[in-house]
This record gives C-alpha cells, sequence and structure tokens, in this order.
C-alpha cells in the first residue's frame, strides 16, 4: 500500500509548532489539514490523555465560536500518538495565517475555569477522561514556548 503522506514526515526532527499536513479539494473548495504539534515526537513524554481530551473540548468549542473563524473550521481532534492535534480548516491557508488564532485560542484554554464544554455524561462518549489542570498547563507551554515564538522551524516540516 501506498505511504500516506503523515508517515513520510520525519518524526525524529519535527518540532513543535502549526504545520500544513495535506491540502484536499473538495468540489471547488480547498480543505486545510494543520498539524498542531504540541510535543516533541519520540523524544519527551505524550499529552496525556485527560488533557488532550479537555484540549479537544476547550479547542473545538472556542474555534466554533469564534465569530470571524468559525464558518471555516470543519474539524479539530487528537492525533493517535498524543503528540497533537489535527485541525480542517475551509480555505486555502497557511500556518502563518492561523498562528494569531491559535494563540488565541490556547491562551484561552490556558485561562479556561469552569465547567469543560460537552463534559456530561449525556454529551460526552468518555467524559469522566478530562484534566483540566494539565489541559491548562500544556496549553500555556504550547503558547508561551512554541506559538509566541514561532519561527519557520515551526511553521514548516523539516526537509
Amino acid at each position: 500500500m501506498e505511504k500516506i503522506a503523515s508517515f513520510t514526515i520525519d518524526h525524529l526532527r519535527l518540532n513543535r509548532g502549526i504545520y500544513v499536513s495535506r491540502k484536499d479539494k473538495v468540489g471547488e473548495e480547498t480543505i486545510t489539514t494543520f498539524d498542531i504539534r504540541m510535543k516533541l515526537p519520540n523524544r519527551e513524554p505524550v499529552l496525556g490523555q485527560g488533557a488532550i481530551h479537555t484540549i479537544e473540548h476547550l479547542a473545538a468549542t472556542y474555534l466554533r465560536n469564534r465569530p470571524d473563524w468559525k464558518d471555516r473550521i470543519v474539524y479539530w481532534g487528537p492525533m493517535g500518538c498524543l503528540t497533537g492535534n489535527y485541525l480542517l480548516m475551509r480555505g486555502d491557508l497557511s500556518p502563518r495565517d492561523i498562528l494569531p488564532l491559535l494563540c488565541d485560542t490556547f491562551a484561552f484554554i490556558a485561562d479556561f475555569e469552569g465547567e469543560i464544554p460537552g463534559a456530561t455524561a449525556k454529551d460526552c462518549g468518555t467524559w469522566l477522561l478530562h484534566d483540566l489542570p494539565m489541559a491548562r498547563l500544556e496549553s500555556r507551554k504550547f503558547l508561551e514556548e512554541t506559538l509566541l515564538k514561532a519561527t519557520e522551524e515551526n511553521l514548516n516540516y523539516p526537509e
């Protein structure tokens, strides 16, 4: 079988950051898939399941409620390897286009207090698997150490 694009990235050299994983045409529209890499693959501990689940709930809710971006959000969800998330958006976009949006998103999560949206037995398939303190800590770390200091290394896959 043909190797899929995400398995062709050198994960031993991949930094934390925002990367274009792929761009797909759906009719006349382009869907951009972003790799939101919060951890250094194979070089540091992954995100805890409760933390990444909480990040998913908060980021998806925040992004889908942003008046200036909500019509472009298709999907936000965790990677199976637990080193980050995928964000699918309508439009032919670059990491620089969404860097301010992701700074706002991770600042929102880092400062979030209260009930996690959708974290009830009725609304979520694993409603007890949440960890707001770790979601806040991981989001602040990603914001301060990566997003606010982003260079080309954090916005383009390694060659």
